[in-house]
């Protein structure tokens, strides 16, 4: 790497850092807790604040700790298993991470989140706020998702894209995923020996999505597809993203001094705070899909209007975010819908002076906002 290669991969020179750390790097499935390990990552932490960059620490590894806590087997648990599993390891994680900073004099302070958290938008703007208040007091933010009370339907599943999804909702510089691998190759490293690293993502495009690879280790839930996901939510969101090895002690020493690594370029029209919020959406109400005229005024920077509606699928009631699809299936975008499903039904392909006559009231003459709206062509 050139000079500036290598500052856009130095944390220092950014001003609020998420750090998403693997269960697979933190707890070790037979010995348990990495606690040599966690206790250079503080270090790391200590240095980063010190050279006054805030920082704030996604991680998982509360059902991986409290399965090995409480000798549970191996094999798949039940959702009532894992959720139990993890209540006792959260308390252990927590406990580690607090000893762990305070010998640097920091505080760390843990923060539980679920899907709809950060879907929610009353609660977004608290989670957001509760994050901001431990920043200004210096404290570290340990986040992780509330496994003991997270269903399927509301679990974001794996750290990596909640790792982004707090990295936009906080407005961080950079997001950086320590992982099992060093970065991103041209294909799994661990199959083909001629793949190739690739320094530097100017832009997540179709090509970059199709080298990921599958999950790499049995504690880890996310692989490189998941990476690049989140990958797709920071840098839509104004936020650089780095892929870089944390198996080694020390992994944001070694990343400041050169180690692999791979640097995704923020979006250079990153969306406003609450167009960040829409994009980051993983859990949507439902689709709509847009003729092509319609289409062309979305891209024009126009609100959607009845006239371009063709096709309704799910349920979804008005203020839901949905997915926007074009005539053949192509993800468009997501909005604010300011219809129930139901009413936007009876609305498909009509004009908004029609709107009064068809349902009795007089709603917005838009199905969605150009401000309610992100587009995210693929």
């Amino acid at each position: 790497m050139g000079v500036v290669g290598d500052k856009l991969k130095n944390p220092n020179a950014y001003k609020r850092v998420v750090i998403k750390i693997g269960s697979a790097l933190l707890v070790d499935a037979q010995t348990g807790l990495r606690k040599e390990w966690l206790n250079n990552l503080c270090d790391d932490i200590s240095q980063l604040t010190q050279n006054g960059v805030e920082v704030l620490i996604v991680s998982s590894g509360a059902i991986a700790m409290g399965r090995k806590i409480l000798n549970l087997p191996k094999g798949t648990l039940k959702l009532e298993q894992s959720q139990a599993a993890a209540s006792v390891g959260q308390i252990e994680l927590g406990r580690a991470y607090n000893e762990g900073l305070q010998t640097y004099d920091l505080s760390a302070g843990q923060i539980l989140l679920t899907l709809s958290d950060t879907e929610t938008r009353r609660r977004y703007l608290n989670a957001r706020a509760t994050i901001n208040a431990l920043l200004e007091w210096k404290a570290i933010p340990i986040i992780n998702e509330n496994d003991s009370v997270a269903t399927s339907e509301i679990r974001y599943g794996d750290n990596d894209r909640l790792a982004a999804r707090v990295a936009t909702m906080v407005s961080a510089d950079l997001l950086i995923l320590l992982s099992d691998i060093d970065g991103l190759y041209t294909a799994p490293p661990h199959f083909d020996p001629n793949a190739e690293l690739i320094e530097e993502v100017p832009e997540i495009t179709s090509d970059i999505e199709a080298m990921a690879g599958a999950a790499a280790s049995e504690l880890s839930r996310g692989g490189m597809v998941t990476k690049i996901e989140a990958g797709k939510i920071a840098t839509e969101g104004g936020t650089a993203m780095i892929i870089t090895s944390g198996k080694e002690a020390h992994p944001i020493k070694r990343l400041i001094n050169g180690a692999n690594a791979t640097w995704f370029a923020p979006s250079n029209n990153p969306v406003t705070a609450r167009k960040r919020w829409i994009a980051g959406h993983l859990n949507t109400g439902g689709q709509i899909i847009v003729d092509e005229g319609a289409e062309n005024a979305l891209m024009l920077g126009k609100s959607l209007l009845f006239a371009g509606l063709t096709r309704i699928e799910g349920q979804f009631k008005r203020g839901d975010t949905v997915k926007i699809l074009s005539h053949n299936n192509r993800l468009l975008g997501h909005g604010i819908i300011a219809y129930d499903a139901a009413d936007a039904q009876k609305l498909i392909g009509h004009n908004s002076n029609e709107i009064i006559d068809i349902l009795g009231y007089k709603g917005r003459n838009e199905v969605i906002h150009r401000d309610d709206m992100v587009l995210t062509v693929e």
